[in-house]
């Protein structure tokens, strides 16, 4: 069997994630984590969705123009994104996608509950672009990612540089829609 990946937004759904691996029984798991401190996901998220693969976080709206979708650290920053966008009257849903894997194998009625086609999607990955990408299709949006790794420098200053702030989210969904 295929590895279950898991790559948590913040300390809860790590300890979902964690859940999942004791319990998975038919494969190796690998869980990936941050190493900076995260901000927490909006109160009311709902984390045993993570065994899903792939769940609205708390704080989405219902009536949303586009779906920003990530894994890991990453969610936070569509969080900080989406309240500028808010600003301009741009409703947002925001997805955690802490393993595309075990998403994939849900019923597709689920997945298409999550990610409805039809509307833009925005994804940020702090990997290569093409971790995101079967989730976010160029005729649907973009996925902002990096092309190469080897850069050293303290991880606000990455940020900063490599374009991992809400600010950067806002730009680019923005120039999108």
């Amino acid at each position: 069997n295929a590895m279950l990946v898991l790559r948590p937004a913040d300390s809860d759904e790590t300890t979902a994630a964690w859940k999942l691996a004791m319990e998975n029984t038919v494969s190796p798991t690998g869980l990936i984590f941050s190493r900076q401190n995260i901000k927490t996901l909006p109160e009311g998220t709902d984390y045993s969705q993570a065994a899903m693969g792939a769940y609205v976080v708390a704080g989405s709206d219902d009536d949303y123009d586009v779906i920003l979708l990530a894994s890991g650290s990453e969610v936070a920053t569509l969080v900080a994104g989406a309240e500028m966008l808010r600003e301009d009257g741009i409703k947002c849903r925001i997805v955690s996608v802490p393993s595309e894997g075990l998403f994939r194998t849900q019923p597709e009625e689920y997945q298409k509950s999550v990610l409805p086609c039809g509307v833009k999607r925005f994804g940020m990955t702090a990997g290569l672009p093409v971790t995101l990408e079967g989730l976010v299709p160029a005729c649907t949006g973009k996925v902002w990612g990096l092309r190469s790794f080897g850069f050293s420098a303290p991880y606000k200053v990455l940020d900063e540089k490599l374009g991992y702030t809400g600010q950067n989210v806002y730009n680019q969904v923005k120039a999108m829609l």
